[in-house]
């Protein structure tokens, strides 16, 4: 018996996706998958009879997997001294993020803050408690997990860390200090330039609390960094260290035990990270940039050279589907499709210790997007997480 594409068959639900230019891991064939409780059950060339849903000839590509994306904070504060409703700010939030092809999200949720602003300390917590609860209700529709960002520079950071890492939803942590003169920002005056357009505070406000910051940050830094490595490995999470620059970061990060360089500044640093054995993330809103806002290294000379492992949206969502699609058909890069979905989807779900999905091969988790192309540029025209269709 069969209905909308769905066969039950011996009381199994089944689901073949047909017509499909598939982008397997390494070679991309026209064919059709069927899908049996929400795992791939078989991968197939060529053409069924009837029953299918039709892709149409569109791309069927993993749902892909994002390591670090800010934005769900943008909804809880979407202008200045406004706080939305976390739940509300979820949804609106996960919209985005299904609709831009990722079926598996690392929220990065900032964990204190470099400036004197409770806000971050205080929508910690309930922005997490918000995932938890609208996910537990079946609200969400892509997976949503958590990707702690921690600010070494903020006295609370170790214990809103502590307070908040045995959660079951988060899943990752990262180590950053963003500071004038360090790290993304070399350019003292350009930092100044950024936080005054960012807080709206005058040049004199910024230059004080720019020096306050600064006068007491090594210290403060000196005592977070470790307490924040330590729970990290206590749970057994994934750790990243954040804007590598100078060599020395790399290897200050390789003997804390981090495994990943995540959006190394210069080349020299992603070279020393990958000579070592870490995996190294690259922005996606730069690639499609042509560079980055901070007036680091282009992600593009670092993929010339072969030293990004994976791609995040950072402060784009739909950035990391659209940086896939340029990749593979840009004359600039020399990557091919599968390749450059690799960067998405199966890299960032290894490295995140998911192995049951991000590519399509049998026994994975049915978690596939269709892809169109239209003048250049990829739409999600259909999404299913664990075989059950969500856009």
């Amino acid at each position: 018996m069969t209905y909308a594409g769905r066969s039950v068959l011996s009381g199994e639900t089944v689901t073949i996706l047909k017509n499909a230019r598939l982008v397997l891991r390494d070679d991309v064939v026209v064919g059709h998958v069927m899908i049996e409780n929400g795992l791939i059950a078989s991968v197939d060339t060529g053409t069924v009879p009837h029953e299918g849903i039709d892709m149409d000839g569109d791309f069927l590509v993993p749902g892909l997997v994002d390591v670090h994306t800010d934005h769900f904070e943008k909804h809880v504060l979407p202008r200045a001294h406004v706080r939305w409703d976390p739940l509300r700010a979820a949804l609106a939030h996960d919209a985005q993020i299904i609709g831009s092809g990722i079926t598996t999200v690392f929220d990065s949720l900032c964990v204190g803050a470099t400036i004197q602003n409770p806000d971050r300390r205080e929508i910690l917590a309930p922005m997490i408690d918000a995932l938890e609860k609208a996910q537990t209700a079946g609200l969400l529709r892509a997976e949503h997990l958590v990707h702690l960002r921690c600010e070494i520079t903020d006295p609370e950071t170790a214990r809103l860390t502590g307070e908040n890492i045995g959660k079951d939803i988060v899943r990752m942590v990262s180590v950053m200090e963003h500071l004038p003169g360090r790290r993304q920002s070399t350019d003292i005056e350009g930092y100044i330039q950024r936080q005054m357009a960012d807080t709206g505070k005058s040049r004199a406000a910024v230059e004080r609390t720019t020096q306050e910051l600064l006068s007491q940050s090594d210290d403060i830094s000196r005592e977070m960094r470790p307490a924040v490595v330590a729970l990290a490995h206590e749970h057994g999470l994934p750790l990243l260290s954040h804007d590598d620059t100078e060599l020395y970061h790399i290897e200050e990060a390789l003997g804390e035990g981090i495994t990943v360089s995540e959006f190394p500044c210069t080349v020299d640093a992603a070279r020393k990270a990958k000579a070592s054995g870490m995996h190294v993330v690259g922005g996606a809103p730069n690639v499609l940039r042509g560079g980055s806002q901070s007036g680091n290294v282009a992600v593009s000379a670092l993929m010339a050279e072969g030293l990004v492992d994976i791609l995040a949206s950072d402060y784009v969502p739909r950035s990391l589907l659209d940086a896939a699609f340029h990749v593979a058909f840009s004359d600039e890069f020399a990557e091919d499709l599968p390749a450059a979905l690799r960067l998405v989807s199966t890299t960032p779900a290894d490295v995140a210790g998911l192995n049951d999905r991000g590519e399509i091969a049998e026994g994975k988790r049915a978690d596939l997007l269709q892809v169109a192309v239209h003048e250049g540029h990829p739409v999600v025209r259909q999404a299913w997480l664990k075989g059950r269709r969500v856009h």
